[in-house]
């Protein structure tokens, strides 16, 4: 395997920097062909040997500060990684949470926690890839979630459950939200949750259960339990029932990098049409030369680098700390949609060989299509813009 190694000199100027950080993830994705991902399909097994590589490179540590271990990269790049990976036809899905999860550690965590945890989760030997938000009968509505965290002494007992945790089968952490104080005993919704780093090595079998659920892509999702699960208060992370807000910058940050996996996803799927619609030659010209092939691929196209501009610019007012909840939601939409637009015009660029798994275009579709509904809803994204940008009445 060539040396893929993250390497950032400071004399190298930031074009520079993403070039070099492009080439270097290309160079690691080419050893992870369409065949090692079909395989993995087949038996909805873990992607070991790429996530590893990934880490091994340090890619999956860039947002990690160099003083714990990390490369120190900003979001900018960290979004080139995932739209790379994308767009070399591998799925980051299995990893991409170790990015901004650590996050909510590193801006709210103890010193004492970000010393125990940062470094491990920068070099591999932790992996921080859970995140136990959502619920089965909330959904989206987080303040709504019922899984409790009760003090106990020097420990929280917790109870409850999470479902589409992605990875926790994989994962050594997990980054819990749950309420530590009831919903009506506080005066806004959004008080009274907690985020805890739960250590779910200690956790299996002592009242945590994770049960795998088989989805249409190879998600390694999951729902789980807890059941009187009992860890460290020193498990919290920041101040106690103030961990709604802890968790927003994650998920905007996590918006961006997805959406950035969707633009390489976009490119992706734009480049085996265009392929394809020069190649294949039907009635003795190439199917390339009709238009009812070409407005399809260059409309997708259009809409891929309109939504390119508004991931960038909404990660570099990340990196800057600026207010990014109207960019982020933006280019989560926007790229989501132009994912989507490429994955159907590819599809019907290829007729039948679109659906034939050899081609691998089935199986970045189904990938593709799941960013209409996560990591949030594209309805819920129009919701958030109706009414916090563009002053409508609350419509739920």
């Amino acid at each position: 395997m060539p040396d893929t190694t993250i390497q950032v000199e400071n004399s190298v100027s930031n074009d520079e920097m993403i070039t070099e950080v492009r080439d270097s993830v290309a160079k690691l994705c080419g050893d992870f062909q369409g065949e090692y991902w079909r395989k993995l399909d087949r038996e909805q097994a873990y992607p070991t040997e790429f996530v590893k590589a990934l880490t091994d490179a340090g890619f999956l540590g860039a947002l990690i500060p160099e003083e714990y271990g990390g490369v120190g990269l900003g979001m900018v790049a960290a979004s080139v990684i995932l739209e790379e990976i994308h767009h070399q036809g591998c799925n980051a899905a299995a990893c991409h949470a170790q990015m901004y999860t650590m996050g909510t550690v590193l801006r709210h965590g103890s010193p004492e926690q970000k010393q125990e945890y940062l470094p491990k989760i920068a070099d591999g030997s932790l992996r921080l890839q859970a995140f136990g938000v959502t619920e089965p009968t909330s959904g989206t509505d987080t303040t709504s979630l019922r899984t409790v965290a009760v003090r106990d002494g020097d420990d929280f007992l917790i109870n409850g459950q999470k479902i589409w945790t992605s990875r926790a089968e994989h994962s050594d952490l997990m980054l819990l939200l749950a309420r530590t104080t009831p919903l009506n005993e506080v005066k806004k919704k959004t008080e009274g949750l907690s985020v805890f780093l739960l250590d779910m090595r200690k956790a299996k079998g002592n009242g945590l259960t994770i049960r795998p659920i088989r989805t249409m892509m190879n998600h390694s999702t999951t729902e789980v339990f807890f059941d009187n699960l009992r860890i460290p208060a020193s498990n919290l992370i920041g101040e106690e029932n103030r961990g709604f807000r802890y968790i927003l910058s994650g998920m905007n940050a996590e918006r961006i990098l997805i959406a950035a996996e969707c633009i390489g996803d976009a490119k992706w799927f734009t480049k085996k049409s265009t392929n394809y619609a020069n190649d294949r030659n039907i009635f003795g010209r190439p199917i390339g030369q009709n238009q009812g092939i070409q407005f399809p691929i260059a409309r997708a196209y259009a809409q891929m680098k309109a939504a390119e501009l508004m991931v960038y610019h909404a990660a570099r007012l990340y990196e800057a700390g600026k207010p990014i909840g109207e960019e982020a939601n933006t280019a989560k939409l926007l790229a989501a949609d132009a994912s989507w637009a490429a994955a159907e015009a590819c599809v019907q660029t290829h007729g039948g060989f679109g659906f034939a798994e050899e081609y691998d275009v089935e199986r970045k579709f189904r990938e593709a299509r799941l960013y209409q509904v996560a990591p949030i809803s594209t309805n819920l994204i129009l919701s958030y813009l109706a009414e916090h940008v563009l002053g409508m009445p609350r419509s739920y």
